[in-house]
């Protein structure tokens, strides 16, 4: 596996949303190729401490999100955007694992655009069958591994800033957060990337977009979750699954880094849900 170099922007706002820093930063990455076409971007994440949820004082903070606690999180790769739906064509006609997918499961329909209608069990088959293919460990992230890429060594309620635009972020522009303008609602996906700016860590739409999946199963609060960067299961719920990040539906407040948002696992299909993938490094789970 060669690990090659990218360049991105990134960028602070202030709570009316005007960008105050603009940086360019450096990352590494190694290229999946799914075929000729096609692949899949994985970024370089180090390791690193987060202190994972929201003080009360957080507007838009619920009890979900309590008590904040510290997580040591080791290494991983996570893809650069949320899987698009060239991609998930590619991976979904690879042999079977342990159930069918179809190959044009979106409502929103483009190459190029984040695949949604995915259920929790379908991004499962996604990451085993890739895995299959490559040799190597995909899977979907842990919820503390998504709040750690997603923050890139930020505490602001976005990685952004103290707030996001829908210059920066695509989600319902009808709400404000803080004293934030209101923005555009365009209605629907966009393109990967499309802002052109990602967070520290080089990783672009973790706020808004399309709500991405998680492998932990749903709990209310933090008290008793695990510090080590493993996701928490608990097969009593097991049918119920993380969400994260948001989605181009969503109100401003719900794209925050610390939100949390569940659905079951495999009954609800809706076009505001996609994911995005992790390749184990250190451990396997």
């Amino acid at each position: 596996m060669e690990l090659q170099v990218f360049h991105f922007d990134t960028v602070t706002v202030d709570k009316y949303g005007k960008i105050t820093n603009r940086r360019r930063g450096e990352s590494q990455y190694f290229l999946e190729k799914l075929n000729n076409q096609v692949g899949i971007e994985m970024v370089s994440i180090p390791n690193g401490t987060l202190m994972m949820g929201s003080l009360e004082s957080e507007s838009g903070h619920s009890s979900y999100e309590s008590p904040q606690h510290q997580v040591t999180v080791p290494p991983f790769f996570m893809g650069k955007y949320p899987v698009t739906q060239a991609q998930w064509r590619v991976v979904a006609g690879l042999p079977q694992v342990n159930r069918s997918l179809k190959p044009n499961p979106s409502y929103f329909k483009g190459d190029n655009l984040p695949v949604e209608q995915i259920s929790w069990y379908d991004a499962e088959e996604f990451c085993a069958r890739l895995s299959n293919h490559t040799g190597r460990s995909y899977r979907l992230p842990s919820e503390s591994e998504w709040e750690y890429a997603c923050r890139a060594g930020t505490t602001t309620p976005f990685h952004f800033g103290e707030t996001i635009t829908t210059e920066l972020v695509n989600y319902n522009g009808n709400a404000v957060y803080g004293k934030a303008p209101k923005g555009i609602y365009r209605e629907s996906t966009t393109v990967v990337g499309s802002s052109g700016l990602a967070n520290s860590f080089g990783l672009y739409d973790m706020h808004g977009k399309v709500w991405e999946w998680c492998a932990d199963t749903w709990h209310s609060n933090y008290i008793n979750a695990p510090g080590d960067g493993s996701p928490w299961i608990d097969n009593e719920r097991k049918s119920i699954r993380l969400l994260r990040g948001g989605s181009w539906y969503c109100c401003l407040w719900g794209c925050r880094s610390a939100l949390r948002y569940r659905n079951s696992w495999d009954e609800w299909l809706d076009y505001s849900i996609g994911f995005r993938l992790v390749r184990c490094l250190s451990r396997t789970h």
